[in-house]
């Protein structure tokens, strides 16, 4: 019944939900419409915008439908649900993008979108924090709360008992500890002793508890399996707090995060050393896949452009082909269009004296190899780095990330800079947008690319691609 009476307030969730994004959309027809100054004010006919409208609560009722939004704010902080709703509006209005551009629908102002993104999120975020500020007064007094019991009465049960305490607005109460008996850690506790971990079926049944905490080892716990089947058998919400020898040497991730996992059926403790956006690579993956074949089909006519004056300043091939290191050591062929005379490469070692980068970068001011005219145009507009459109398109490389480097610089990382390939490598990165980047030291290019990992997200992507264009078209590159 409970679970029923929870899908039931769910599906209210997301329907309540759905009406304030329907809210925001009509409220941002209106601005758009009546409300701005001019010359903002105004809306064209086309396209039809109860249509969109209709689109959008497709895509909205489906991917909140899917998101993390309404898993129980009892365990959630306030952050982590204001992030789950920016993520999920931002899917949402990815997706509506995809579809307009499907159906050539171009004609949707970008003000209006703006105004309905932004009342949107504005609606839904307000809507759940006044939501948790509610239950959670509820619960501070006594309201809405769930009875744990806690098996084992040593030192973890303490520990628990105390952070359960300390977080009252939670709506978790503690009933009390069982002793487990021999084997077990019966120190003192300043929580209850109720029982024997053998009275835990009576008490199951006489007493209301909603979830059970094994804070004993289980192999303390004689016909554990049994006892945890037993609460399985009557819905009881069970947590085994693992023993596994993080306490004893001290190890708290610095930058990646621990959590549960299921390796080939086997449970596992999994230590994730980069920041844990599988939904949205993916959604990034889909959108390089996109945009680069796109990319690739637009550039057709600049790529003969650009061969053809190559061509007729240089002998050589037109493409320069080198190996370099992608994601986690993966080796591939990197493409960009010669900006140097053919057999470069060679004449590298004569100038390694006159290297101007720390570190394993190799790079030189006004470079001698470099094709006069086509080739300093290409570097300085950096449009020699568009044939890696094919590299983004078969999967090595990214729009956007930390720039691929070559094997031998690789050779050179410390420990802690060979994380920059933790993520797939980028045609652009902060780097590449960083003004006067040619003066940046080695050390701080890798700080800037551990800086990106570490606070990826879709937007920071478009933002970097925003101020890459304006590096091109100034022609702020070498």
């Amino acid at each position: 019944m409970l679970r029923e009476n929870n899908k039931i307030l769910q599906g209210m969730h997301r329907v309540w939900d759905i009406s304030l994004t329907v809210t925001a959309f009509v409220s941002a027809y209106y601005i758009k419409k009546y409300l701005l100054p001019e010359p903002w004010r105004g809306l064209s006919t086309a396209p039809n915008y109860y249509a969109l409208l209709l689109l959008c609560i497709i895509i909205w009722y489906s991917v909140f439908r899917f998101s993390k939004i309404y898993h129980p704010y009892r365990r959630r902080s306030f952050p982590s649900i204001f992030l789950n709703v920016l993520r999920s509006v931002a899917v949402c209005v990815m997706l509506m993008v995809v579809v307009l551009f499907l159906v050539k629908e171009q004609a949707v102002s970008r003000i209006f979108l703006s105004l309905f993104v932004g009342l949107d999120v504005a609606l839904l975020v307000g809507s759940k924090w006044l939501l948790y500020t509610i239950l959670q007064n509820l619960r501070k007094r006594g309201y809405n709360f769930r009875n744990v019991l806690i098996v084992g009465c040593g030192q973890r049960a303490e520990e628990l008992y105390r952070s359960i305490e300390q977080q009252r607005e939670t709506g978790f109460r503690v009933m009390g500890c069982l002793s487990v008996g021999e084997g077990g850690d019966d120190g003192g506790v300043c929580v209850p002793v109720i029982g024997d971990i053998a009275d835990i079926g009576r008490l199951l049944t006489e007493h209301v508890v909603d979830e059970l905490v094994f804070a004993e080892p289980l192999r303390n716990i004689p016909e554990a399996g049994q006892y945890i089947h037993t609460a399985e058998q009557m819905g009881i919400f069970v947590h085994i707090l693992p023993e596994w020898g993080l306490r004893r040497i001290g190890f708290t991730p610095v930058v990646g995060t621990l959590r549960f996992e299921h390796l080939f059926g086997l449970p596992t403790m999994a230590l994730n050393t980069t920041p844990d956006h599988n939904a949205f690579i993916s959604l990034k993956n889909m959108f390089d896949f996109i945009a680069s074949g796109l990319g690739l089909v637009v550039c057709a006519l600049p790529f003969g452009i650009i061969a053809l004056f190559i061509k007729l300043s240089s002998s050589g091939p037109v493409f320069y082909r080198q190996e370099r290191v992608g994601q986690n050591g993966r080796r591939f062929t990197l493409y960009k269009f010669r900006t140097m005379i053919d057999g470069a490469e060679k004449m590298k070692e004569a100038l390694v004296n006159k290297n101007e980068s720390d570190g394993p970068v190799f790079k030189i001011r006004n470079d001698p190899r470099v094709i006069p005219w086509v080739g300093a145009f290409l570097r300085k507009t950096s449009l020699d780095e568009l044939p890696q459109l094919i590299n983004v398109f078969v999967g090595h490389m990214s729009l956007v990330g930390p720039r691929p480097p070559l094997p031998e610089e690789i050779e050179k990382y410390g420990r802690d800079q060979r994380r920059r390939l933790s993520m797939k490598p980028g045609i652009t990165c902060l780097w590449q947008i960083a003004p006067r980047r040619n003066d940046i030291s080695f050390a701080d290019w890798v700080k800037m690319d551990l800086e990106y990992i570490d606070h990826w997200s879709i937007w920071l992507d478009f933002q970097i691609l925003a101020k890459t264009v304006w590096v091109v078209v100034t022609g702020q590159g070498r």
